[in-house]
């Protein structure tokens, strides 16, 4: 396959449904819906876990959270971590970031290295793998203890376009105006009101221009291919949008949320202590989802305007017919969904994620426009992004597969039948309440095409939801006895996976076979011989030969 640019686009807390081409009722999204015509649309594509940070360093390394340790928000990637950059480096492709990671570096680890940050190694280690073309993680919040973000590229613009102030990302891009006060999207009675920026200004267009000006730039130098990951952090909250998009929808067009209040009727421990977040409580008032859900829409709206411009550019410049574009998100939001806000477990709006791939090679043409109900895991990117340039993925590091066949219209035999989700929440109150240790403080999520299943530590009981009777996830059978079967069922599958060699990163596959192929290793080691004559002959000159003289 002749090498190909990647246009890598993950937006941050877009839900799966929340699409025209995944059927919502309401909400258009023509840009979407112009790539899902072009490409696949995988239906059952399932984040590694759904906080931004252990998401991410999933989709960038192509290994499960488990295998990368790098468990939620902040917790750095270890040094020496192989990422997507340096898989697609290897096989001549460059690999940019423009937008956000919410990578933290390991500082210790770069120290204990003697690697100095600005090197670029250092570089490279510190930004998972990429080079930077611009890093922005846009959650620019502040507080007593200063702010959440360092890297403000944005707050930058901002400045230089007339938008005074210390933060004017919180005062301006993310707030409306009210009675000569800041009325701040962090307040979700706001979320109705236009924010107070133009709209070229908010942060979807600055990014998309940014995307273009490096595609640009990459086309004019010529050069080798590459890979940009262009990163929103649209839509996700603050639930705030400039207009025109702030009224372009309204409470008529609020779906109604899937929960029941069976759901709140002796539920699940951990399902319990995660409907008693304050989020959550929020969530599960109707006026909050009225004001909210409008605005969460509006923002994808104007994410689907932006997606129109960078694609008219790729067609206007003749690269759309070189360039694979891939369309996901780190994790999905529960916008009240199950009585729960933000997305800390395991039901699909938080879960399942959108995946929309076009592949512009003729091989693809037989699957352009269609649908696949395989099960897709978000690591699997970083296998498909290397064959796409040519390599050879290499399975004892990467633990996803590659979607090429699938693309071509082939599910292989040996296509998973279960996916793998995980949640650290040694850091969330929900511990407290529940009184977990930190090191029980996780869970874990098993799925098929028929069955759910939710592990947590502690000495908890298992959730189960029947898929086929079920969409909805709405009657936990966890406790059901009439479903042992399939809860031991669904435990293999999860003991299976714990089982996998995951660490040998080191060894390639290949290089283990051909040591078998080739038999024991000629360097002297000889076991079980009881006297000389056992020995082969070619050994036997090293070890029986005459000596001058006994030792001592």
């Amino acid at each position: 396959m002749p090498a190909k640019n990647i246009l890598f686009v993950m937006y941050d807390q877009l839900r799966f449904d929340y699409l025209g081409c995944a059927g919502h009722p309401h909400l258009k999204t023509p840009n979407f819906d112009r790539v899902a015509r072009k490409g696949v649309r995988f239906t059952h594509a399932y984040a590694q876990s759904t906080i931004c940070g252990s998401s991410r360093m999933s989709f960038y390394t192509g290994r499960y959270v488990h295998s990368h340790g790098a468990a939620w928000n902040e917790f750095p990637l270890r040094v020496g971590e192989m990422t997507l950059g340096d898989h697609l480096r290897k096989q001549g492709m460059e690999c940019w970031l423009i937008g956000k990671t919410h990578m933290r570096p390991d500082s210790e680890g770069l120290a204990r290295l003697g690697i100095e940050v600005d090197s670029v190694i250092g570089a490279r280690q510190a930004e998972c793998g990429f080079d930077v073309f611009v890093r922005e993680d846009g959650l620019i919040a502040q507080g007593p203890e200063g702010f959440y973000s360092d890297q403000q590229p944005y707050n930058d613009y901002l400045r230089a376009k007339g938008y005074e102030g210390e933060n004017p990302w919180a005062d301006f891009a993310n707030a409306g105006f009210e009675d000569g006060m800041t009325a701040s999207g962090w307040f979700m009675r706001n979320a109705a009101k236009p924010a107070n920026i133009k709209e070229k200004d908010s942060e979807t267009p600055w990014l998309t221009r940014e995307a273009i000006a490096f595609m640009e730039g990459a086309r004019q130098k010529g050069g080798k291919p590459w890979c940009a990951h262009l990163s929103y952090i649209k839509p996700h909250w603050p639930y705030i949008v400039p207009a025109p998009y702030h009224d372009l929808y309204g409470p008529e067009h609020v779906v109604d949320p899937v929960r029941s209040e069976a759901e709140r009727d002796n539920p699940h421990p951990l399902f319990k202590a995660f409907q008693q977040q304050g989020f959550s409580q929020a969530f599960s008032r109707d006026e909050v989802r009225q004001a909210v859900v409008p605005a969460y829409m509006g923002l994808i709206a104007q994410c689907d305007t932006e997606l129109g411009r960078i694609l008219d550019y790729l067609a206007e410049t003749g690269q759309d017919r070189d360039t694979v574009i891939v369309l996901t998100s780190d994790h999905g939001d529960y916008l009240g969904d199950h009585w729960l806000g933000e997305k800390d477990m395991f039901h699909d709006c938080s879960v399942r994620i959108p995946m929309i791939v076009y592949d512009p090679s003729p091989e693809a043409d037989a699957t352009r426009g269609t649908s696949c109900d395989a099960l897709i895991e978000a690591i699997d990117l970083v296998a498909t992004f290397i064959e796409i340039a040519g390599g050879k993925v290499p399975a004892h590091i990467v633990e996803g597969r590659s979607l090429l066949p699938l693309l071509h219209g082939e599910i292989p035999d040996d296509w998973r039948r279960f996916a793998i989700s995980e949640y650290n929440y040694a850091q969330q109150p929900v511990r407290t309440r529940l009184g977990v240790s930190q090191k029980d403080a996780h869970m874990f999520m098993v799925v098929d095409h028929d069955w759910k299943l939710i592990h947590a530590e502690g000495g908890f009981r298992p959730m189960l939801f029947d898929l086929k009777n079920d969409p909805g996830e709405l009657v936990d059978l966890g406790a059901d006895p009439d479903k042992a079967d399939i809860v031991a069922m669904m435990y293999e599958r999860l003991a299976r996976w714990a089982r996998r060699d995951a660490q040998r990163v080191t060894m390639p596959d290949d290089l283990v076979e051909a040591r078998f192929a080739e038999g024991p290793r000629k360097k002297g080691i000889l076991l079980g011989l009881f006297d000389e004559d056992e020995a082969p002959e070619e050994y036997r000159s090293f070890y029986v030969k005459p000596i001058s003289a006994k030792a001592g």
